[in-house]
């Protein structure tokens, strides 16, 4: 009796063994499976993040110069096309052109089909900025950015020497009344997009707001020997002055020969006429009921 008890209990541990090894043998199967999947990720969100890192992409002078020569080649067959003068085929042309034979709907304008000169397709690349040595010309190239911080070097520079021009006048008791800060007024200063197009370089935020400042604290100086408005001017942009598009409405008498002005305007499908009077009370009706009466909400107002 003891013999078949030994020998079934023999089998069941053998059994046991075997099914231990076959576990052990899927679980190092599924780790290295799992490990394996997990190296792909991380490898593929580490490209992902070097792509992101590397910025936009680079294009050599060889490559714009050879777009240039294919569009120039392109010009010339599309003109042919439209019967036109291959040499007087400007621009204009091109795109009345490419809307003729491309027809589109889209109501993303920069969606439809369009043929630019490579200039204006490809963004502007800084030079090579060291020489064979590898040395960086500029002493700022290794703050990665060397435009920007070369103009904040040289508007402070500015800032240091106009008020120094001050100091030795007004120790002399030359200052002038007629030393005044710049009138800005009439223009305004670049947007972060135009600033980044001039130094070719991308700034942040934080970096354009202090710019923006420097420039102010050197407009605000009272501008002595010249001044530096030819600087601050190379960052400011005219505005258009409405006042000057708009034609003035002469003023009108009423029966009582008080002066009045009025104006029409329209939103959507909502149109008004505004009177103004002369001398008035200061009281506003809307369609003869008081102003807070027919719009109660403030929002409205």
């Amino acid at each position: 009796m003891a013999a078949p008890c030994v020998r079934t209990v023999g089998s069941l541990l053998g059994k046991c063994r075997t099914c231990t090894s076959n576990i052990n043998t899927i679980k190092s199967q599924w780790s290295r499976q799992v490990n394996s999947d997990r190296a792909f990720c991380s490898s593929s969100v580490l490209l992902r993040k070097n792509l992101a890192a590397a910025g936009p992409e680079k294009f050599t002078v060889e490559f714009v110069q050879k777009q240039v020569e294919e569009f120039n080649i392109g010009k010339r067959h599309l003109a042919n096309m439209m019967g036109e003068d291959p040499e007087n085929f400007t621009q204009e042309d091109i795109d009345r052109s490419i809307a003729y034979l491309f027809p589109s709907s889209l109501f993303e304008k920069r969606s439809r089909p369009l043929m630019k000169h490579p200039e204006e397709i490809f963004p502007k690349q800084r030079a090579v900025q060291w020489g064979e040595d590898g040395r960086p010309f500029h002493f700022l190239f290794y703050t990665g950015k060397q435009s920007y911080y070369s103009l904040m070097h040289e508007t402070y520079a500015k800032i240091l020497n106009m008020e120094r021009q001050q100091d030795r006048l007004r120790a002399r008791g030359l200052i002038s009344p007629d030393n005044k800060p710049l009138s800005l007024g009439t223009s305004r200063w670049v947007i972060k997009e135009e600033l980044e197009e001039m130094l070719v370089e991308t700034i942040t935020d934080h970096d354009y707001k202090r710019l923006v400042q420097l420039m102010e604290r050197l407009a605000a100086l009272p501008q002595v020997a010249g001044g530096e408005e030819a600087w601050v001017q190379r960052f400011r942009r005219p505005l258009e002055v409405q006042a000057r598009r708009q034609e003035v409405v002469a003023l009108q008498t009423d029966a009582q020969g008080r002066a009045y002005s009025t104006a029409e305007g329209r939103r959507k499908t909502s149109s008004s006429c505004v009177i103004l009077r002369d001398a008035g009370s200061g009281h506003v009706t809307v369609n003869g009921a008081d102003l807070l009466s027919y719009f109660p909400v403030f929002q409205d107002r």
